[in-house]
C-alpha cells in the first residue's frame, strides 16, 4: 500500500453513515431517528404518532418506572426503544441527536438542558416542545448556541387526540435545526383538506413559542365569545340543553364551523342520570397563564388586544365566585326583556358571535406582526393560519379565509381591511349591535361581544377624544402635544393657567 494512501470503513444503518469503524463516539446502539423526554399523555402519545410513521423513537423519564409501564402497554410491539438512564438514551440516538422534551415548562426544562448537557456534542439538538413563555425560550437558544447546541421552541397543539393522530406543530429557534427534524414533524402532523401538513418554520429565537402563545390567547377569546352565545341563549331566550346542542350544531354548517363549536354543541347533549352534566358543573374557570401572558405582551407592544384581555379577565371574574353570590343577593338583575321573534334573535347571536370572532383574530395577528418587527422575525402569517386548520383547538373552516387574506396581500395591516372580512363584519354589524345592547339591557355580562365592537367602532374612528387625554396630560404633567396643522413628530407645550412655565416633560410611547 502506498504512502499517504488510508482504508477507511464505515458503519452503515437503514442506508445512513453511523460513524467510522474504530471511532469510539459510533456504536451500533445508535438506531433511534429522534428520543423523547417526557411520558405523560402528550408525550406519550406523540412517541406513538412518530412510531406509526415510520420514525424510531428512544424514550426516557425521569421516574424510570413510567418507561417500564409505557414498554408493556401502549409501546408493546412497537419499534420504540425505551432506555433506563440518559446515558443509555443518548447512545441510542443517531447523529445528530434530536432530543424532544415534553416536560412542564419553566424550571424543569432548565434542570433537564443541565442534566442533556453533558451527552451531546456540537450539531446535537434540543427540542422543547411544552408551553414554555417565549422569553424563556429565547434565553435557551442563545444559551444553547454559544455552546454549539441547536435550540427548538416548537408550539405544540391539539391535545392528547392531536398528540396521537396530527396535531398543529409550530416549530422555532435555530434555523440550522429545522431542515433535520422536518420530516419526522410534517409527517406526524395534522393535514389540511389540501394536504398541506399543518407544521412549517415559523421563526428564529422564540417565534415558535411566541406562536403558539398568541394561538392559546385566542383560543382563551374563541371559548369566552362562545360562553357569552351560550348565556345569552340560555338565559334570555330560555333555551333548554336540547336547544343548545340543535342550534351550535346548526352553527357548525355555517361560517362558524370549528373544533370548539362542535365539541360545544356535544357538550350540551351529554346527559347524567337524564340531566345535562353542564348544569353541574361550577361556573369557576381554571387558566394556566398563556392567555395571561398574551395579555401582558399586548400591553408591553402598546397593541389593543382587547378581547384576549377580557377573556383572562372573565375567567378571573369567575373565580369570585362567592363573592359573585352575595353580590347577587344585594343587586337584584333586570327584568327579562326580549323583543322580536325568538329565531330571529337565535341568528342574530350567531352573528355577534362571528364578528367578534373576527376581531379577535384580527388582535392576535396584530400582536404578532407587532412582536415580529420588534424581535425581527420573519414570521408568514398566511402559513401560520394553515398551520392552525387542523389538529390545534382552535381549528375551524375560517382559518382558510385568512390565509387567504395574507396570501393576497403578506403585509396586510389588519384582517379589517381585507375585503372578505369587510364584507362579513358589515353584514353581521346591525345584528351584533343589537345583541350587544340586549344584553346589556337584560344584565347580562358580555366582556368580549362588548369589548369587540367598541374596538371595531375605536378602529374605525377617524378622530377619537385622545385630543383631550394629551391636553389633560399637558396641562398636569407638560407632557406635550401634536397638533392637527403641523407635521407628525412635532411636540408642543402650552402653559394653560399663566403659572406653570414653558419647561415640557420628554415624550414618548409605551
Amino acid at each position: 500500500m502506498s504512502q499517504g494512501f488510508s482504508l477507511n470503513l464505515y458503519m452503515v444503518y437503514n442506508g445512513q453513515i453511523l460513524g467510522e469503524v474504530g471511532d469510539s463516539k459510533m456504536s451500533e446502539s445508535q438506531v433511534a431517528d429522534i428520543g423523547l423526554i417526557g411520558l405523560a399523555v402528550m408525550g406519550q402519545n406523540l412517541v406513538m404518532n412518530m412510531n406509526d410513521h415510520g420514525f424510531k423513537v428512544a424514550v426516557f423519564n425521569r421516574t424510570v418506572s413510567k418507561v417500564d409501564d409505557f414498554m408493556e402497554k401502549a409501546a408493546k410491539g412497537s419499534q420504540v426503544v425505551g432506555t433506563k438512564s440518559l446515558e443509555e438514551f443518548f447512545k441510542a440516538l443517531k447523529r445528530p441527536r434530536k432530543v424532544m422534551f415534553m416536560v412542564k415548562a419553566g424550571k424543569p426544562v432548565d434542570m433537564l438542558i443541565e442534566e442533556c448537557l453533558p451527552f451531546m456534542e456540537e450539531g446535537d439538538i434540543i427540542i422543547d416542545g411544552g408551553n414554555s413563555h417565549f422569553p424563556d425560550t429565547e434565553r435557551r437558544y442563545q444559551e444553547c448556541k454559544d455552546k454549539g447546541i441547536l435550540y427548538m421552541g416548537t408550539g405544540i397543539s391539539g391535545g392528547e387526540e392531536g398528540a396521537r393522530h396530527g396535531p398543529s406543530i409550530m416549530p422555532g429557534g435555530n434555523p440550522d435545526a429545522w431542515p433535520h427534524v422536518k420530516p419526522i414533524f410534517q409527517a406526524i402532523s395534522a393535514k389540511s383538506e389540501d394536504g398541506e401538513p399543518c407544521c412549517d418554520w415559523v421563526g428564529e429565537g422564540g417565534a415558535g413559542h411566541y406562536v403558539k402563545m398568541v394561538h392559546n390567547g385566542i383560543e382563551y377569546g374563541d371559548m369566552q365569545v362562545i360562553c357569552e352565545a351560550y348565556h345569552l341563549l340560555s338565559s334570555v331566550l330560555e333555551c333548554s340543553a336540547d336547544k343548545l346542542h340543535e342550534i351550535f350544531d346548526t352553527w357548525n354548517k355555517t361560517e362558524l364551523d370549528s373544533y370548539l363549536v362542535e365539541i360545544t354543541s356535544q357538550i350540551f347533549a351529554y346527559k347524567e342520570d337524564g340531566k345535562p352534566l353542564l348544569d353541574s358543573i361550577l361556573d369557576v374557570a381554571g387558566q394556566k397563564g398563556t392567555g395571561k401572558w398574551t395579555g401582558i405582551s399586548a400591553l408591553e407592544h402598546g397593541m389593543p388586544v382587547t378581547l384576549i384581555g377580557e377573556a383572562v379577565f372573565a375567567r378571573c371574574l369567575s373565580s369570585l365566585k362567592e363573592e359573585r353570590t352575595q353580590l347577587s343577593k344585594l343587586y337584584s338583575a333586570p327584568g327579562k326583556s326580549l323583543e322580536g321573534n325568538k329565531e330571529q334573535m337565535v341568528e342574530k347571536i350567531r352573528q355577534a358571535l362571528y364578528a367578534s370572532k373576527i376581531i379577535s383574530y384580527a388582535q392576535g395577528f396584530m400582536l404578532m406582526r407587532a412582536a415580529a418587527t420588534e424581535h425581527n422575525w420573519n414570521l408568514n402569517y398566511g402559513s401560520i393560519a394553515l398551520m392552525w386548520r387542523g389538529g390545534c383547538i382552535i381549528r375551524s373552516k375560517f382559518l382558510g379565509k385568512i390565509k387567504e387574506a395574507f396570501d393576497k396581500n403578506r403585509e396586510l395591516k389588519s384582517l379589517l381591511f381585507d375585503d372578505f372580512f369587510k364584507d362579513a363584519i358589515t353584514s353581521c354589524e346591525s345584528s351584533w349591535r343589537e345583541v350587544v345592547s340586549m344584553a346589556a339591557l337584560n344584565g347580562i355580562p358580555m366582556p368580549c361581544f362588548s369589548t369587540a365592537l367598541s374596538f371595531f367602532d375605536g378602529y374605525r374612528t377617524e378622530r377619537l377624544p385622545a385630543n383631550l387625554l394629551q391636553a389633560q396630560r399637558d396641562f398636569f404633567g407638560a407632557h406635550t402635544y401634536e397638533r392637527i396643522d403641523k407635521p407628525r413628530g412635532e411636540f408642543f407645550h402650552t402653559n394653560w393657567t399663566g403659572k406653570g412655565g414653558d419647561v415640557s416633560s420628554s415624550s414618548y410611547s409605551a
